[in-house]
């Protein structure tokens, strides 16, 4: 199972992680991606998840980490997130991988994540030119 965290003003994705899917890989990603991002940092910030991020453990583990989590019951800003995932299905190769492995897979999909945020690139500079 892919997780992609995406920065909140543009939607580049700033980090991946591929687990095996089961009832709390999206959990132990998000933490993992989170001290990546961070690590040690004693500045606080914030993170949007959606209601499956809603578990009081989660939520405990998040706290020392100096990070804020706003879980929303109706996420507003969702298309961000799960544009890369259409984009890797529909123009990249992660829809039927026919590779096997955490490893491969997992780089498969860092690079369909890295290859999105080259493609949406472009655009956003032609955006800021035309300010």
């Amino acid at each position: 199972m892919g997780h992609a965290m995406t920065e909140n003003r543009h939607g580049f994705v700033v980090a991946t992680e591929l687990t095996h899917a089961d009832g709390t890989a999206e959990r132990r990603a998000a933490l993992a991606m989170i001290e990546r991002a961070s690590p040690g940092s004693t500045r606080r910030i914030t993170i949007g998840a959606d209601k499956g991020y809603d578990d009081r453990g989660f939520v405990a583990k998040l706290r020392p980490m100096c990070v804020t989590p706003h879980v929303a019951a109706k996420p507003r800003r969702s298309e961000l997130v799960e544009e890369p995932f259409g984009w890797g299905k529909t123009v990249g190769p992660i829809a039927k991988t026919m590779l096997r492995g955490l490893n491969c897979v997992g780089a498969q999909f860092n690079l369909t994540m890295a290859a999105y945020n080259l493609a949406r690139l472009p655009r956003l500079l032609v955006k800021k030119a035309a300010r």
